[in-house]
């Protein structure tokens, strides 16, 4: 029996030819509609998290099911999921930079002082600006070591820079005003001051250490003001130790107009001389200011070298010195005197015999 084959080409263009309609026209086939993809799962805000979970289930199983409860509870913000894992290993992360960090600031220090090429406002100029560096490459590296994702937090860049920036004017302000202080040395740890209250009431104080916020100077009862590295820079300051450790202090007497004045001048210095503060190079001065209502002003001038040890202390000692030598000479201090005259007239004269007869009365 003989079978009648099918050429291949017809087969193949059967197969291929569009199929037709009753009206003879062709078909037309409506396109695949694509699958949805899968939505991707949210990433970890912290991928050292993921890591360590993956080391410590490998290690024990006990751990490794605490891990997974703890990371269970989750917070998902946008395309970020953060846990209560995530959370714990980057407080510890950042525990462990800051204390490494700080210990790094605490030899940085130690090293310092041993430097003796570096006098004390240079070490503290080189402190400040490696405590600096060693902070921000401490804030870098624990970024690089937990991996977070800074895109998570892009909601907030916004409001959260506009808040640092605000927040923290015055405290780069001191900061950059601390470096510049440092810099120029108008204002070094030593120093000798005047210090202002709110009050008004002015007194010295010495300079214990610059911060990174404020100078801290303690005055001689001891009492320690914080005073703002910025307000050091734009009001006026009064350094008693700036370019030079002698301070010249004043001391005003008042003799009677009787006294002996190459005297009073020569126990002025005499006073001067025993009081052991006072320098005898630049040497004291006696002047005469004027002549007063009740006394001739006189002005003793001296010099010191330590007024960090106080001025009115030395002062009151210079006074003591003049008291005990105008004693033993018989140089009269005075008080105020005053003449009251009285003008005479009717109702006076008779106020006065009124008087007069009154006493007359009583003694009689």
């Amino acid at each position: 029996m003989t079978t009648a084959a099918t050429p291949i080409g017809d087969t193949t263009e059967s197969s291929a030819s569009p199929a037709t309609d009753a009206g003879g026209e062709a078909a037309t086939t409506p396109p695949p509609t694509p699958s949805p993809s899968p939505e991707a799962p949210p990433s970890n805000a912290v991928e050292a998290a993921e890591g360590l979970r993956e080391a410590v289930a490998s290690q024990s199983e006990t751990a490794a099911s605490l891990v997974d409860t703890l990371d269970a509870w989750a917070l998902t913000i946008g395309g970020t999921r953060v846990s209560v894992w995530d959370a714990l290993v980057a407080s510890s992360v950042v525990l462990l930079v800051i204390v490494g960090a700080w210990l790094i600031t605490r030899l940085v220090a130690g090293i310092l002082k041993r430097a003796t090429r570096l006098d004390q406002t240079q070490q503290l100029l080189v402190q400040k600006i490696s405590t600096i560096i060693i902070w921000v490459a401490a804030f870098f590296m624990c970024i690089d070591i937990l991996g977070i994702d800074l895109t998570a937090l892009a909601i907030f860049s916004g409001a959260f820079g506009l808040a640092i920036g605000f927040g923290l004017q015055k405290t780069f302000g001191n900061l950059i005003s601390g470096i510049l202080l440092l810099l120029d040395k108008s204002i070094k740890p030593g120093d000798v001051i005047s210090v202002s209250d709110q009050v008004g009431n002015e007194s010295v104080g010495q300079i214990r250490k610059i911060g990174i916020r404020a100078i801290s100077v303690v005055t001689r009862d001891r009492t320690e003001h914080l005073i703002p590295n910025e307000n050091l820079m734009i009001n006026q300051v009064v350094n008693w130790s700036y370019s030079s450790r002698d301070v010249r202090v004043k001391a005003p007497i008042g003799v009677a107009y009787g006294s002996d004045l190459e005297l009073v001048t020569k126990l002025l210095y005499q006073a001067s001389d025993d009081t052991p503060r006072v320098l005898k190079t630049p040497p004291p001065r006696v002047n005469i200011m004027g002549f007063g209502d009740s006394s001739v002003d006189f002005e003793l001038r001296f010099w010191i070298d330590d007024p960090e040890e106080g001025l009115a202390n030395i002062r009151s000692d210079v006074y003591m010195q003049v008291w005990q030598l105008f004693q033993e000479h018989g140089i009269e201090i005075p008080f105020p005197q005053r003449d009251l005259n009285l003008r005479t007239n009717e109702q006076f004269d008779r106020l006065i015999a009124a008087m007069v007869d009154r006493e007359t009365a009583g003694t009689s």
